[in-house]
């Protein structure tokens, strides 16, 4: 919206905004602001509506201390659904400052459509007793389907169907195949419904989910930056897309909203964000991903949701495998997810969160080396 207002007003102080890098800082702060300021309000209308997290007696982990089981226990009872007010403040800040394209619609449509199916499953959990929420069968046809519309309308458009028939590797400045859509569909699939499933494994704790996401949206903003910058997506042999610059307006107004909900998010928490906020965060970032041609950096920046969904899916597979060969299943680790596991070994839920973070830093850095070393 400022965008256009700057090429209507000829005035010289309104061309600010049409540089990237202020709308960018633009976004960050109004995401923040607005979370801060309509914090508060959102988390009152959900306790007041009863959207609440009322955790079983199963959800309080067997073996656990008395200090950890105290915990669980007096989490009972905090809103859910703080996801409203991430999606709220996002779009609002994004329909702001950012310069409306293909690309920034693409991803404002995938958010709003992943958000409203995590709002239907946290909706059963809260209104249905011992209700689990919407079975994985239907969440996962919905995130296919829409993964699978994207790839083929990437694919479709002369634009951007490099985007989906080459397949680019971090650390090499060549794509390793070129020409092959089947192949680069099925990786956008993966890519939206990983990247969204992941995150919503690793919301389990205080603060780990929206603070991983926070470290990973920021290795966004400079990959999408660069892969809008055609000089510098040259220099640094990456590939160019044009219009990916304003997906970098998008970036920065997630990690705006990631700080603003980690306000109320960090422990003890205030609000949690349920399915409604991890399934929008977690595809919208594998929606840039794919839209810069980078999927698999967000492998390497999101090393921590990759190592939680790795977890769910090895202890799966091991227990399953296990329970059909000897008869009875094993676990390899003590509870998956992964963060669940190092509690149940007796770290504190800060510390875990903490050290959770320093690995989800370092894995940022080492995405962010792949602009060099090929």
């Amino acid at each position: 919206m400022l965008y256009h207002l700057s090429n209507l007003i000829p005035y010289a102080p309104w061309t600010v905004f049409r540089y990237v890098t202020f709308r960018c800082a633009g976004a960050a702060v109004t995401a923040l602001l607005l979370s801060l300021f309509l914090g508060p309000r959102v988390i009152g209308w959900l306790r007041d509506l009863k959207f609440r997290q009322n955790y079983r007696p199963k959800d309080v982990m067997a073996g656990a201390d008395a200090t950890a089981a105290a915990a669980d226990i007096a989490k009972r009872g905090t809103p859910t659904m703080g996801g409203i007010l991430i999606v709220l403040v996002l779009d609002l800040s994004v329909l702001l400052w950012a310069q409306w394209n293909a690309h920034v619609l693409l991803t404002a449509l995938s958010l709003v459509v992943l958000a409203g199916l995590g709002f239907y499953d946290d909706w059963l959990k809260v209104t249905k007793q011992d209700s689990a929420g919407s079975s994985s069968r239907i969440k996962l046809a919905v995130q296919f389907a829409l993964a699978l519309a994207i790839g083929l309308y990437l694919w479709r458009l002369p634009s951007t169907e490099s985007l989906v028939a080459d397949i680019q590797i971090p650390f090499l400045k060549n794509p390793v195949l070129v020409g092959v859509p089947a192949v680069g569909i099925v990786m956008v699939m993966l890519t939206i419904v990983g990247s969204s499933n992941a995150v919503n494994l690793t919301d389990g704790m205080d603060g780990l989910a929206i603070g991983c996401t926070l470290i990973t949206a920021s290795v966004m903003v400079i990959m999408t930056y660069i892969a809008g910058n055609a000089v510098f997506a040259k220099y640094l042999l990456v590939p160019h897309v044009p219009g990916a610059g304003e997906l970098t307006v998008v970036c920065s107004a997630l990690v705006g909203a990631s700080l603003g909900f980690l306000w109320f998010n960090c422990h003890p928490a205030e609000v949690f964000m349920g399915d409604t906020g991890s399934l929008a965060l977690g595809g919208a970032l594998g929606i840039m991903a794919v839209l810069i041609h980078q999927p698999l950096v967000l492998v390497i920046a999101g090393g921590v949701f990759v190592a939680e969904a790795l977890s769910v899916l090895i202890q799966v597979g091991w227990f399953k495998f296990t329970r059909r060969r000897y008869g009875v299943g094993r676990r390899i680790f003590l509870m998956s997810p992964l963060h669940h596991h190092f509690r149940k070994k007796g770290w504190p839920e800060s510390k875990i969160v903490t050290r959770f973070y320093i690995v989800a830093m370092l894995c940022a850095v080492v995405a962010l080396s792949s602009l060099k070393v090929r």
